[in-house]
């Protein structure tokens, strides 16, 4: 069984080595700054504190899987690594100068592998004397609970790689999808509308935050709504990956961020950990109640899921994904009720088409722009699986 290798200390990377510790593998987790390591380990002793107390494992499992982490200082501790994985700031440059330093400290046949979210994996291993052995390992986060591992080979990553670190990503517990290394990869790519798209319901009056969150979560049965979603991830990280996203795709329309959502980061508004964002968290601050006239709601509903259904469809249309593989992705990603391309076919992808021809007519704006795909498999009465109305 091959060591392991994390570069960074942070929830994500302590999470990342909890997994691959507890499938039993020795892992050394490296940051330069001290006290960053000092707070892991602590992390990492009180997240299996609590698997213990669940009665998930016993005190000697737990003891056994923490004895299996290795917190250190310096990059030769990678030097019997079979795989290093960096799980740092998202700064391309920050990543490319990781690399250059660790390459030469490491075996020749060693996996070295980004957890990036956003950044080009072709970019990143650029910097490499052996790009070929370079690979994209997306978790999310929190990384311990999470299912999903999105797999993403570069250009340059050798053949047959990505089917070896699926497997090892497999043998860890998680759900490993392949994905092509294209901005926001799948998830964070297909759920642009999902805020996008209610953002802009909202921005046009049609109806508020809570009536929205409340369409998508009670019709739709998403386990959380648009906006309390955002509030919860923090306005930080999701203006940030949209404004990524949208500057990555050459400022393509679909993906625009909106100034709504840019203004509460600017105003420090960034959600729960702030105290306020779209909603007000401050103790014995009302709630707004939603609107719940079920018309209006499922206007709401049909609009957000043909925009998401057409993202997917697109992904898959430029070869992405999988249909499998997208559909595994939005399900333990991001838990959506439903793969979006089963969900299609549940609506009928006349309907679908319909509803986005509907928008495109009103708007005459590119981002209602309908998948090549779609229109196809509607001219050709076809469908994603062998569904069938009950």
């Amino acid at each position: 069984m091959i060591a392991v290798g994390i570069i960074g200390s942070g929830a994500m990377g302590s999470g990342i080595a909890q997994v691959v510790a507890t499938a039993g593998h020795e892992v050394y987790v490296l940051d330069k700054n001290g006290e960053a390591l000092l707070r892991a380990g602590q992390n990492i002793k009180a997240s299996l504190k609590k698997l213990v107390a669940k009665e998930k494992i016993t005190d000697a499992q737990s003891e056994e899987i923490y004895s299996r982490i290795h917190l250190v200082k310096e990059m030769n501790a990678f030097a019997k690594c079979g795989l290093v994985l960096e799980a740092i700031v998202e700064d391309l440059q920050v990543k490319q100068e990781v690399f250059r330093e660790l390459e030469s400290l490491v075996s020749a046949d060693c996996i070295l592998a980004s957890n990036t979210s956003s950044l080009s994996i072709a970019s990143i291993a650029s910097v490499c004397k052996q790009p070929e052995r370079f690979i994209g390992i997306h978790f999310f986060n929190p990384a311990t609970i999470m299912q999903l591992v999105e797999v993403i080979p570069a250009v340059q990553t050798r053949e047959g790689l990505s089917e070896e670190v699926k497997e090892l990503v497999k043998s860890w517990g998680k759900v490993p999808v392949i994905t092509k290394d294209t901005p926001g990869f799948i998830v964070n790519r297909v759920a642009r509308p999902f805020y996008g798209e209610a953002i802009r319901i909202l921005e046009e009056g049609i109806a508020d935050a809570p009536t929205i969150d409340w369409a998508m979560t009670e019709l739709g049965g998403f386990k959380m709504g648009p906006f309390t979603l955002m509030d919860f991830i923090g306005h930080d990280v999701n203006y940030r990956v949209t404004e990524s996203v949208f500057a990555s795709f050459f400022y393509d329309p679909r993906y625009k961020p909106s100034f709504t959502q840019k203004r509460l980061f600017e105003a420090g508004y960034l959600g729960r950990k702030t105290g306020r964002g779209f909603y007000n968290y401050a103790e014995g601050a009302p709630q707004p109640e939603p609107n719940k006239d079920e018309e209006l709601g499922r206007q709401i509903l049909n609009r957000i899921i043909a925009m998401l259904i057409n993202e997917a469809i697109d992904a898959l249309h430029l070869n992405v994904a999988s249909k499998e593989d997208l559909e595994l992705a939005m399900m333990k990603g991001v838990n959506y009720p439903k793969g979006l391309l089963w969900w299609a076919d549940e609506l009928g992808l006349q309907h679908v088409l319909d509803t986005l021809d509907g928008l495109y007519e009103e708007y005459h704006e590119d981002r209602y722009r309908t998948s090549p795909l779609l229109r196809k498999m509607v001219k050709n009465g076809q469908t994603f699986f062998q569904y069938e109305k009950a």
